[in-house]
C-alpha cells in the first residue's frame, strides 16, 4: 500500500489530515488499492461539528437563490463526470460499470432536483378565528445534521441526504460507509466548490464506533439521519430520542415478490432475477423471497433455474457482466453463511451457490436460489443482504398476501399478476412502504417519497417533496393589525 494516494477529511472549508488512514480495496481485484482515506478521531468529528455550528445562523437565513446555483452546480459537475466517478464507484463497491453510471446520474439529479426545491419552499397564510388575526405557517431549518451512510449506494444515498439538507438551509456533518469512502470524497471534493460557505458541509470518514457515535451523541448535532443495519440504528434511535434530537432512520427488508398464477411466466422470471440479484443482492429493496402460489410454482422454478444458467458474474468493470463482486469478505462470510444454513435447514439449491474464479482474485459469488423453503426457517427471516433468494410455495393469492406480511420489515413488496382485482387489493393491504406492481422490487426514482413500515424505517419519509419534513421544522406565527 505504500504510494498509494492519500485522501484527507473536509472540514470547515479545510482538507484536514488525520493521525490515520486505511485501503479502500477494490472487491473486484484485492491487488487495486484505490487510496488510503483518512479515519477521523473523535476531536476532529467535534470540530466539524463546531464548524457546521458556527456557519448555521447565516446559512440558514441565506438567499434562496445561491443555494439553489449551489445545489445546481454540484449536480452539473456529477452529471459531466458519470463515466469517472461510475468507474470509481465500480471499483470501490463493486457494481457492474453501467449500474455504477446508473446511480451517478441518479445522485447528479437529485442535487438538481433540490436546486429547484429551494425555489419552491411554501407555507401557508390563514384567517385566525380571531377578528383581525392572521396566521403565518412557515418551515426553517432544522440546525445540524448528522448523515450516516451505507456502503451499497455509495453516491446515490449520500446525495438524498446531503441535497435536501443543504436546500432546506441546514449544515452538514457527513459521514460515509468505511468499507466505502471513495464516492463520499469526491461528491465532497465537487460541493468544496460550489460555493458552499465554510462549515455549512463537512465530511468526516471512519469508523461507526468512533465518527458515528461523536455525531450521534454530540448536543450540538439537531438531527441524525441514517441508513444502515437494524442493531445500529435502533441504538442510534434511542440515543437521539434520550437527548430530544430528531432521527430519520432507514433500515433493513425481507421483501416479498409475489408470483401469482396469472402471471406471465417469463416477465416474472425476469423481475424476480432483477429483484433479487442485481447488484449482487446487496439493495435493501431487493427481494430475497419469492413467493409463488401452486398453480405456477413448477414451471417458475424452472424457468428460473434455466434463466440463472445465463448469469454472468464477474469484474465489475468487464464488458457484458451481470453481477459483480459481493462488497467484502466479511459479506461474502455471511452469503456462504446464509447458504449453508439453508442447505441444513432443509431447503433446496436449485442454482448457483458457489464461489466463482475470474482472472482477479475478488469475492465472486454465483447467486443462490433456494426451493422446498418454509415460512419458519432463517433464510426466510432474516435479511442476507446478498445474491440468495429463497421461493416459498404458497396455495392461493391469500395465502400468498399473508406470507409477504409475515415478517418484522416493511420496506418494498410486489406482485407478479395479470389481475387488476388481485394488483389493486395488494397495493392496499400489502403492509410495505413501496409496492410493485409486474416490476421488480428494487429500483426507485428520486422525486417521490422512499421508506418502508414496520422495522426498516422510523421516522418521516427520505427523497423528494417528503424530505422537507425531516430537514425543517414548523413554525406557527400570529400576526394582529
Amino acid at each position: 500500500m505504500t504510494g498509494s494516494k492519500r485522501f484527507d477529511n473536509y472540514i470547515g472549508g479545510e482538507w484536514l489530515a488525520a493521525t490515520e488512514y486505511s485501503a479502500n480495496i477494490n472487491p473486484s481485484d484485492l491487488s487495486d488499492v484505490i487510496g488510503e482515506y483518512a479515519k477521523a478521531d473523535v476531536a476532529q468529528v467535534q470540530t466539524a461539528i463546531d464548524a457546521a455550528r458556527a456557519a448555521f445562523a447565516a446559512w440558514s437565513t441565506s438567499g434562496i437563490q445561491a443555494r439553489s446555483d449551489a445545489l445546481d452546480k454540484v449536480g452539473s459537475e456529477i452529471l459531466a463526470r458519470k463515466e469517472e466517478l461510475g468507474k470509481l464507484l465500480a471499483r470501490e463497491e463493486g457494481k457492474t460499470l453501467p449500474e455504477a453510471i446508473g446511480e451517478v446520474s441518479r445522485a447528479g439529479n437529485i442535487f438538481k432536483f433540490f436546486a429547484g426545491e429551494c425555489l419552491r419552499l411554501s407555507g401557508d397564510y390563514l384567517p385566525s378565528v380571531r377578528p383581525g388575526v392572521h396566521v403565518e405557517v412557515t418551515r426553517e431549518a432544522l440546525g445540524v445534521v448528522g448523515l450516516i451512510t451505507p456502503w451499497n449506494f455509495p453516491i446515490a444515498i449520500p446525495a438524498w441526504k446531503i441535497a435536501p439538507a443543504l436546500a432546506y438551509g441546514n449544515c452538514v456533518v457527513f459521514k460515509p460507509a468505511d468499507l466505502v469512502p471513495g464516492c463520499a470524497w469526491a461528491l465532497a471534493e465537487i460541493i468544496s466548490r460550489a460555493g458552499f460557505p465554510a462549515g455549512v458541509f463537512n465530511l468526516v470518514m471512519g469508523s461507526g464506533r468512533v465518527v458515528g457515535d461523536a455525531i450521534v451523541n454530540s448536543p450540538k448535532v439537531d438531527g441524525v439521519s441514517f441508513t444502515g443495519s437494524v442493531g445500529v440504528g435502533r441504538q442510534i434511535a434511542i440515543s437521539c430520542v434520550s437527548r430530544q434530537a430528531k432521527v430519520q432512520l432507514e433500515m433493513g427488508g425481507k421483501n416479498p415478490q409475489v408470483i401469482l398464477d396469472d402471471a406471465d411466466l417469463k416477465q416474472a422470471v425476469e423481475l424476480a432475477v432483477q429483484s433479487a440479484f442485481y447488484s449482487t443482492g446487496q439493495r435493501c429493496t431487493a427481494s430475497s423471497r419469492l413467493i409463488v402460489t401452486a398453480g405456477i410454482h413448477d414451471k417458475f422454478v424452472e424457468a428460473m433455474a434455466e434463466r440463472m444458467r445465463s448469469i454472468k458474474v464477474g469484474h465489475a468493470l468487464q464488458a457484458g457482466i451481470d453481477i459483480g463482486p459481493v462488497v467484502s469478505r466479511a459479506q461474502l462470510d455471511q452469503d456462504l453463511g446464509y447458504i449453508d444454513i439453508a442447505r441444513n435447514e432443509g431447503a433446496r439449491l436449485v442454482a448457483g451457490g458457489s464461489l466463482v474464479t475470474c482472472d482477479t482474485e475478488g469475492y465472486f459469488l454465483a447467486p443462490a436460489l433456494f426451493a422446498d423453503s418454509t415460512a419458519n426457517m432463517r433464510i426466510s427471516r432474516e435479511e442476507v443482504f446478498g445474491p440468495v433468494a429463497n421461493i416459498i410455495k404458497v396455495a392461493d393469492y391469500e395465502a400468498a398476501l399473508e406470507m409477504a406480511n409475515d415478517t418484522e420489515f416493511g420496506l418494498s413488496a410486489g406482485i407478479a399478476t395479470t389481475s387488476l382485482k388481485y394488483a389493486n387489493h395488494f397495493k392496499r393491504h400489502s403492509q410495505a412502504g413501496m409496492v410493485m406492481v409486474n416490476l421488480p422490487t428494487a429500483g426507485v426514482d428520486y422525486h417521490v417519497p422512499f421508506g418502508g413500515r414496520k422495522g426498516s424505517s422510523y421516522g418521516s419519509r427520505e427523497q423528494g417533496r417528503y424530505a422537507q419534513e425531516f430537514y425543517t421544522v414548523v413554525k406557527t406565527s400570529y400576526i394582529g393589525s
